[in-house]
């Protein structure tokens, strides 16, 4: 079984070659392939986040068919947008106690713009 981190260094590789302009934002977000198990169904479904600093946010979404249309090729059901310079800085959020590298990681996000 391939593992998530392998999933998303091909998922980017196949959007660099196909959509050079597209993959090159992605080098300034973190992709992660999220999942969610319904325990009714007893069935795991999966996603791709794409973690994105605020100033990249309007120039990334003009390409969100693009992601979508090769996330669900690749056997993911959606592709998730989510601002990582909103969910630092925001102070009601646990994540800094719960999960310190993927905060890190965020963070580093946020900071880094072209």
């Amino acid at each position: 079984m391939i593992s998530r981190e392998q999933f998303v260094q091909e998922y980017t590789d196949i959007v660099n070659k196909y959509h050079p302009a597209a993959g090159h934002l992605l080098h300034y977000c973190l992709l992660k392939v999220i999942s969610y198990r319904n325990r009714k169904l007893n069935t795991n479904t999966y996603y791709l986040g794409i973690y994105y600093p605020n100033e990249l946010g309007d120039r990334l979404l003009t390409h969100q068919d693009i992601f979508k249309d090769i996330a669900e090729n690749m056997g993911l059901v959606e592709v998730a947008f989510f601002n990582a310079t909103h969910i630092v800085k925001d102070p009601l959020s646990p994540l800094k106690e719960q999960d310190v590298r993927f905060w890190l990681e965020l963070n580093w996000i946020a900071s880094h713009v072209d």
